[in-house]
Order: structure tokens, then sequence, then C-alpha cells
């Protein structure tokens, strides 16, 4: 035996593999990865406002659209034998078909026309009510406990994303702020009851599999309104509107969506979503830096109010180890 190796451990080879860690480090892991997977997700949305107005400097909101689900679909098509089957029971099928009906149809349809009329801070803080719709519905259909450090984080959460909006500064590139605010409302009502549906499939559906689902249907679902979109000036659209569209299809609408169906198969709905309020700040800082969206003051301090909000609703909704199903992978 190699003196180097310590006898109650597992050489390490893959970090993913628990078999491989000691127990203490298996442990350690298995907690941290769920927030990691979700430090992701919230990257990638956040930063997919300011990446959608620049898009639409190029192409009408549903062209938009259809670019980020096709490249999406390319991407993982080609992975598809080596995505695990599912484990189907009777009745998916429905499922299945609300989940695509949510995510990606409803969902993109408002929020695609919702940043052609508001700002990308603006939409960003609004992605903020999900947590609390979700937890309601957590609450009523799948049973989850609502903690009252949960709830602490929830009231915070609302109040520093008030904060965060009432601070910001008109901006030129809200054309109407009402009518884009209202659409994102539902772009993120259809999103919170997509959650939910994830969650009820994710114990028996690899994560990359509904994923790929989704992807696939936008892509079709998506194709005649890009059609009607003038495809006649989309070779004359600039260079950093065809990087936002292609930055969207491979990066959001399947790392984004993947890393946070995967995290959705190892946490209660509950402690997933109110992780969805760190998107507003990444919006607004993105807005900020990339488009020159005002940031002031006033939202620096609700961001901090926010980000002591999901610490809050992470530590009150931290699920034991073991409770879900390990994170499943492509073969």
């Amino acid at each position: 035996m190699n003196d180097n190796i310590r006898p109650n451990a597992i050489p390490f080879e893959n970090p993913l593999r628990g078999d491989l860690l000691p127990a203490e480090k298996q442990s350690q892991l298995t907690a941290f990865l769920p927030l990691l997977l979700l430090g992701g997700a919230v990257v990638l949305w956040g930063t997919s406002f300011a990446s959608m107005k620049i898009a639409l400097t190029g192409f009408d909101p549903m062209a938009v659209v259809w670019f980020r689900m096709t490249v999406g679909s390319a991407i993982i098509l080609p992975l598809w034998s080596r995505i695990p089957k599912p484990d189907r029971q009777p009745g998916d099928g429905k499922w299945l078909v609300v989940l695509v009906v949510l995510q990606p149809c409803l969902y993109f349809l408002f929020e695609g026309f919702a940043l052609d009329y508001t700002t990308s801070a603006q939409a960003g803080m609004i992605s903020a009510i999900v947590p609390l719709l979700v937890a309601l519905g957590a609450r009523v259909f799948l049973a989850e406990k609502l903690t009252r450090l949960t709830l602490v984080g929830l009231v915070l959460s609302v109040i520093g994303v008030v904060a965060l909006s009432l601070g910001g500064e008109s901006s030129s590139q809200a054309s109407n702020p009402i009518l884009g605010n209202s659409l994102e409302i539902l772009a993120m009502t259809a999103g919170a009851a997509y959650m939910l549906v994830i969650r009820h499939l994710s114990p028996r559906y690899n994560p990359w599999l509904l994923t790929g689902i989704q992807t696939v249907t936008g892509a079709v679902f998506f194709l005649p309104a890009a059609l009607l979109s003038h495809p006649e000036t989309w070779m004359s659209a600039p260079p950093e509107a065809w990087l936002g569209a292609a930055y969207l299809g491979g990066f959001v609408t399947l790392g984004a969506f993947g890393l946070y169906n995967m995290a959705m198969s190892r946490v209660a709905a509950a402690r997933a979503v109110i992780a969805i309020n760190l998107v507003p700040l990444v919006a607004v800082a993105t807005g900020w830096i990339v488009l020159g969206e005002a940031l002031t003051p006033v939202q620096f301090a609700a961001g901090a109010v926010i980000a002591m909000a999901v610490y809050l609703g992470e530590k009150g909704s931290r699920t034991p180890a073991g409770e879900f199903p390990p994170v499943p992978e492509v073969a």
C-alpha cells in the first residue's frame, strides 16, 4: 500500500463522484454543489437581460428568441443519445406539455416583447417576484414548509427589489416601461409555474433531457414568428446583435436552465428560487457596465438588502444532505 494514501480515503479522481471522496469531503461537496449550480444560473440569467437588449438592436424580439432556441438545439441534439432515459410514470406526458407551454413558449413570448419596451435593469428587478410566487405554490401544491427565516428573507427581498426599482433613474432605452414591466410580470408568472413543474419532474427526468425538450420545442414554436420578423434584414444586423443572440442561445438557454434544472433536483423549490433574487443585482450591474444604465446609491443599498435576504432564505430553507437524489449527469 502506498503510504501517501490515507487508509480511510479512496484516491481522488473526480469531484462529482462521491464514491471517490472521503465521507467528510463528500458531505461538504453535496452541500456546496447546489449553491454552485444556482450561482452559475443566476449569473447567466442576470446577464441575459442586457444581452437581449443588445440582440434587439438588430433583430425583432421573436427572431432573437428563435435564434437562441435554435443555437441551443444545435448544441444539445448531438449529445441526445448520451442523456440518460427518464423513469416515466403515467401522467408525465401532460406535465411535459405544461412544462413547454410555460417555458419556453409563454415565458419568452412575454419577455421577448417586454425587453423591447423597458430597460434590462427594470426587467431584472421584476424577476425577484418569482420566489414569492414559487414559495406560495410550493406550499400549496408540494406541501413544502416555509420557515420563519425563509419568510423573513422573502419579505426583505421584496423590500430590496422595491427600493432597487424606485431608486433607479429613467432611461431613454425604455420606450414604454409600464407595458414592458407588465409583460415581464407575466413572464415571471409563467416562470414561477414552470419551476414548480420542474420540481415535480426532476426526480425522474435528467435535467439536460428537460432542458433539451424545452429548447427544441422552442425552436419549432417560434419559427413561424421568426419568419414573419423581416428575415431579409438579418444579414444587415450589427455584429454585436449576432453575438448577443449567440450568447443567449449557447450560454443562457442551455447553461442557465440546465444548471437550474440540476439544482432543482437537489434542493427544495423555495430554497432554489430565493437565489433568483440575486438576478436583479447581476442585471442592474450588467446594464450599468455594458449599456450605461444608471445605478444610484439607493440601488447599491437595495442590493445589499437583497443579498442579506438571499442569505437568510438559504439558511432558513437548508435541506439535509441526502434528502433529494444526486444530480444526474450526461453519460
